[in-house]
């Protein structure tokens, strides 16, 4: 499975682009964490990596999103967002997940990735938008990973995705950046509607077969102002998902990636270990993309490390959630997330004046903390990869 995969990465990849993904995320993230790990024994909070939403602008409107899609706004001003990222540089923090919305609408990417060749940044999309043009300009930068999702099939797709044809459109962005010999990552967030056709031996070949790099499987969490709770997974299907995750790992020439689970089978949550932190388009901090609550900003992005590391918000969150769950708390108890918000006197910083109400109508979920059920990883190599480098963004729904 290791040869098969390093075979199909030096074919399919462009050579400079292999070696900015093995040095600017690689060996920096190794660093980062390392950096991340001493911060953590000295008391301090800023995070190894970081998610940011540089657009609310998208052409599709998701089941349970939980952005407020707003197709006039202008983004986050790029010279905040290259504060942002300077400021991170300064911890040792180089690899970025770009969100939005959908980030192939913001008028400043391209820009932005070109000002910082020694970053990386790992592109969150669904892909509709990338043309041959575009993913050949992402070639010429080689410090971008396009993360396309995909939702299930052509049906089920479209009523993921509330848009026409957009299984075959994702699909030509991916072959546009596989022809383009860009490292390319699906990712898709497995609901009930999409399970069988996407927890699947043959859907991970499908993506093998399209020469996919990388593929990230992610638990729908129903949030938003249409939240769509149906959609929710069981635990017998949060438990079928491991299970699958754990056994195609052995032998697939993919990566497999998840964000809940350590090397032993543990649930984890990237917010509450302190490994990620999100900033949304306006600038505020939150915990993490789907909690959109913040007494932070980062106002110009030049203050952002004293503004994390000096922040009560942060800090009170990844105290006391792993007390109340060490899942998912949006799942496991919302009710208990919405007490925290009060009594730490938190904003709603969604844009949707909303997020409040939508909460508190939140019910408990089954999520992947599942005690008594744990399946530790069987793969040495995902085993030491969790143990030592784990990047855990749950940042997709």
């Amino acid at each position: 499975m290791i040869f098969s995969l390093g075979k199909r990465m030096f074919t399919s990849v462009d050579f400079r682009l292999l070696w900015k993904f093995s040095y600017n995320l690689g060996w920096k993230a190794m660093q980062a964490i390392s950096k991340y790990k001493k911060r953590l024994k000295k008391g301090e909070l800023f995070p190894a990596f970081l998610m940011i939403s540089v657009t609310n602008q998208c052409n599709l409107s998701c089941q349970g999103c939980w952005v407020s899609i707003d197709n006039k706004s202008s983004g986050m001003s790029p010279e905040i967002l290259n504060n942002i990222i300077n400021s991170s540089k300064r911890k040792g923090s180089y690899f970025f997940g770009i969100l939005g919305g959908e980030p192939i609408m913001y008028p400043h990417l391209l820009d932005v990735f070109a000002q910082h060749p020694d970053c990386y940044f790992q592109l969150f999309t669904n892909g509709t938008l990338i043309t041959d043009e575009i993913a050949l300009k992402l070639r010429k930068l080689g410090n971008v990973s396009p993360l396309i999702s995909i939702e299930g099939l052509a049906d089920v797709s479209d009523v993921r995705r509330g848009a026409k044809s957009v299984y075959n459109r994702s699909l030509n962005g991916i072959e546009a950046c596989i022809n383009n010999k860009l490292i390319t990552g699906t990712a898709t967030s497995v609901c009930k509607s999409n399970f069988k056709e996407l927890v699947s031996e043959d859907f991970v070949n499908q993506c093998i077969k399209r020469g996919v790099h990388y593929l990230w499987y992610y638990i729908f969490r129903p949030v938003g102002a249409n939240p769509s709770t149906e959609l929710a997974l069981s635990e017998d299907e949060i438990l079928e998902l491991r299970k699958f995750i754990v056994d195609i790992r052995q032998k697939a020439p993919i990566v497999i990636i998840d964000t809940y689970w350590d090397d032993k089978g543990k649930a984890l949550c990237p917010g509450a270990v302190g490994i990620s932190h999100h900033i949304n388009t306006q600038g505020d901090i939150e915990f993490c993309p789907p909690i959109q609550f913040a007494l932070d900003n980062a106002g110009t992005g030049e203050a952002l490390v004293e503004t994390i590391e000096n922040s009560v918000f942060l800090k009170t969150l990844r105290t006391e959630i792993p007390v109340i769950t060490q899942g998912c708390i949006l799942l496991d108890e919302p009710n208990a997330l919405d007490n925290l918000m009060n009594r730490l006197q938190a904003y709603d910083s969604s844009s949707r004046n909303a997020a409040f109400d939508e909460l508190q109508k939140m019910n408990k979920l089954p999520g992947h903390h599942i005690q008594g059920e744990e399946i530790p990883e069987k793969s040495w190599m995902y085993r030491f990869a969790k143990k030592n480098w784990f990047f855990g963004f749950g940042a997709y729904g």
